[in-house]
């Protein structure tokens, strides 16, 4: 097996930045992005949403990779959170196809891995680092 010691922050949108992560689902989805990281051999070391998008600090495997990984990862949660609703109604989630990643060095994955973990506070204080929120050119 490999040695590596390679972290990962992934930033991806909503369709159209719709806000579809909301209070209800915003749990089961960021549960199922986890659950794919792990599945794929992957460590998840932070995630979180708001509403129109999501952030992911992982170490993806060396042998995958880093647009499949992410693929399956999105497709996943995708799928998850358009069967959500309790009353039988399928309500549509899609996630933009395009997706930003940067690697991180192992001496500032503390610091990023808090950051995407207080992602409401710095959302809703306007508090937003410009390099950790950008998903697109």
């Amino acid at each position: 097996m490999p040695y590596s010691r390679l972290f990962y922050h992934f930033v991806w949108t909503t369709k159209e930045r719709q806000p579809f992560i909301t209070e209800a689902n915003r749990e089961p989805i960021l549960k199922a992005i986890a659950a794919k990281v792990i599945a794929l051999k992957g460590i998840c070391h932070a995630v979180n949403a708001v509403s129109d998008h999501a952030h992911l600090v992982a170490t993806v495997p060396p042998s995958m990779s880093l647009g499949t990984f992410i693929g399956q990862v999105k497709g996943n949660s995708s799928h998850l959170a358009s069967r959500l609703r309790s009353d039988g109604v399928l309500e549509p989630f899609e996630w933009q196809g395009e997706y930003g990643v940067m690697t991180v060095s192992e001496s500032h994955l503390e610091s990023v891995v808090k950051y995407v973990i207080d992602q409401q506070k710095h959302h809703s204080e306007g508090d937003l680092h410009p390099r950790l929120e950008r998903w697109e050119e």
